[in-house]
């Protein structure tokens, strides 16, 4: 089983029917898709890899202070005090995240700038598709998401270096299960080492390296728009013993003083269930602490503070 592969060049042509449909199954049925031929160019792509290499090659030192190693350099040593026990049960990070992260907003880097830049213009594109799919007016999303203008909406980047663990047997997750607060989710990850998965009918799936595609998925609130029809989707990221994973993920999320709630429409289904309408602000007060519990509270939390 693997996640959807879609051609989106053909968006422009002869196969565009296919094409929505495509992407509309991928938002429905899977909540993760690929794109190739999105437009972001091959060249820039690959500038951006050199930049992400280089940036992970100076904070690999400090790496090794980081909270991760620390914690697993004392797991490690309580292991050795204990070894021989009778019946000792192995102890394991299933709390911490083995990952070295920082954020771009308004980065001055060149490639990184022009990268985003492009990617924000996907972003926006694929959110026109979406409309299109669930018989929505155009820029249905963006308006909710900015308040009807008054406000920006947030785009951040998000740059992940997730290096060799030495101990696979005490730290299994580079990042815990969780679904994404936000909009649209771009990911340009690596096309060699793997590791993220999500959760597809109770299995958790790989999604396969590919070269030059961007990964997207569906966040929280894109999810409220639609009235359910496209759910956020479950998703981790093993660690591994070997290569260094990187990964480049772009958010195109609600501004904090932005109302969200479902978009009336006639092809929207309806049977879902309404969500409640809330403040995005109010709504990420609640995730920073259940990212890594059941969303479903979530909306019932923000429900409550309205």
């Amino acid at each position: 089983m693997a996640i959807p592969v879609i051609d989106f060049s053909k968006l422009e042509g002869k196969e565009r029917a296919q094409t929505l449909a495509q992407i509309d199954n991928g938002c429905q049925q899977w909540g993760f898709f690929q794109l190739v031929n999105h437009g972001i160019p091959v060249e820039l792509l690959e500038r951006v890899k050199k930049v992400c290499t280089e940036c992970y090659r100076h904070r690999a030192e400090a790496f090794k202070a980081s909270k991760p190693m620390q914690l697993l350099d004392q797991l490690v040593r309580e292991e050795e005090e204990v070894a021989g026990e009778v019946n000792n049960k192995k102890k394991k990070l299933d709390d911490v995240d083995w990952e070295d992260v920082f954020l771009l907003q308004d980065d001055n880097q060149e490639t990184m700038s022009e990268y985003r830049t492009e990617v924000k213009k996907l972003a926006e594109k694929l959110m026109e598709t979406m409309e299109e799919n669930l018989g929505l007016e155009k820029g249905t999303f963006k308006n909710q998401f900015t308040g009807n203008g008054e406000h920006e909406p947030f785009f951040g980047t998000k740059v992940s270096h997730y290096p060799p663990c030495p101990r696979l047997d005490l730290v299994e997750l580079g990042l815990r299960p969780h679904t994404d607060a936000g909009g649209v989710i771009l990911l340009f990850q690596d096309d060699r080492v793997g590791g993220l998965q999500i959760l597809k009918d109770g299995e958790w799936v790989d999604v396969q390296p590919l070269a030059n595609a961007i990964v997207i998925n569906t966040g929280d609130q894109i999810e409220v728009v639609s009235n359910g029809r496209y759910k956020s989707v479950w998703h981790r990221v093993l660690a591994t013993g070997n290569g260094n994973r990187r990964s480049v993920a772009s958010f195109y999320n609600p501004s904090v003083k932005a109302v969200i709630c479902p978009a009336s429409a006639s092809a929207v289904d309806e049977t879902t269930g309404a969500y409640p309408e809330f403040l995005f602000g109010d709504y990420m007060d609640v995730y920073v602490k259940q990212k890594y519990m059941p969303k479903e509270p979530r909306f019932e939390a923000v429900k409550a503070i309205n």
